[in-house]
């Protein structure tokens, strides 16, 4: 099975290495059609991409950077923005240049078109997938669902527990996991987060009233301070003085109500303080899911996702 997933996740592997170790390996990788990775060192002044195959240099022209660069669809910053960066290529031709050396050709498009005929077109919504976050702005982040293809995650869909910019959540290089949350009609992909962080009750069943955890302050209102626990578990603190959004806290969990999706805390302590995130901790495992229901079946409030 051909290899689409994000660029990066190709590059550092044996047998990627392997195939660019000679000019013999890389004839056997063009005679097989081979999907490679290597990272992309210059971009010139007529925006083609030369790339490091190790063994010697190869080029990718303008062109063939991207989906969408011959017909304008795609702007040249998609280019410009991979220098230093690993990109997928399959080699179209193995050129000599008047001095002997190999100068093979090469083409991202032609990856790329391959993965969303051959993976991304027959996703339907409810998949979850690999993704590699590519960049972050204020209404969300982009991953690369696949050989350099981006996806948004808008930023209502990253966890229950509200964040005021994606980079409270991710950061760039991370992989992460997202479901397909809908599909437009030019089989442009929509994706989703928080449904594999857990429902209410598995993320709750992690706490138990009396202790006194660690948490992020997420919001400062009139009547009280809303305190993150876990990217789908937040509770409300009651109002304390110099309290900011971004602080860490200790809390100290006084009731967990599940038919009011309910945690009521007491602010022990906030603080400045930046620590490294983990991973996220996905609850969803399989490679589908049809709906996905984050209330208690106690709660009369319902909060769910159906995915169709």
């Amino acid at each position: 099975m051909l290899y689409y997933k994000p660029e990066g996740r190709l590059i550092d592997t044996p047998q990627n290495r392997a195939m660019l170790r000679s000019a013999a390996s890389l004839q056997e990788a063009y005679a097989a059609g081979r999907i490679l990775e290597a990272r992309a060192v210059v971009c010139d002044n007529e925006h083609n991409l030369v790339v490091d195959l190790g063994c010697c240099r190869g080029l990718i022209p303008r062109c063939e950077c991207a989906v969408g660069i011959a017909e304008g669809a795609t702007r040249d910053i998609a280019i410009i923005s991979r220098v230093n960066k690993p990109v997928c290529f399959v080699i179209t031709d193995l050129r000599r240049q008047a001095n002997g050396s190999l100068f093979p050709l090469l083409s991202r498009r032609r990856v790329q078109e391959n993965c969303i005929r051959d993976y991304l077109s027959l996703l339907r919504p409810g998949d979850v997938i690999d993704c590699r976050v590519t960049h972050l702005e204020a209404f969300g982040c982009f991953v690369d669902v696949g050989c350099g293809i981006a996806s948004l995650i808008p930023i209502d869909c990253i966890s229950i527990s509200r964040i005021s910019h994606p980079s409270d959540r991710f950061r760039v290089g991370q992989d992460i996991r997202a479901a397909v949350k809908s599909i437009d009609q030019t089989g442009r992909l929509s994706l989703t987060h928080k449904e594999l962080l857990g429902t209410w009750e598995e993320n709750a069943s992690l706490f138990s009233c009396g202790q006194t955890v660690a948490g992020i302050i997420r919001s400062v209102e009139n009547y009280g301070v809303f305190v993150e626990l876990t990217p789908n578990l937040a509770g409300l603190a009651e109002p304390r003085e110099n309290v900011e959004p971004g602080q860490a806290a200790s809390v100290y969990i006084k009731n967990l109500i599940p038919e009011k999706m309910k945690v009521k805390l007491i602010i022990v302590d906030s603080f400045d303080a930046r620590y490294q995130g983990d991973n996220a901790s996905y609850y969803i495992q399989g490679s589908h899911i049809d709906c996905w229901r984050y209330s208690p079946p106690s709660s009369p409030r319902l909060i769910e996702t159906v995915f169709e």
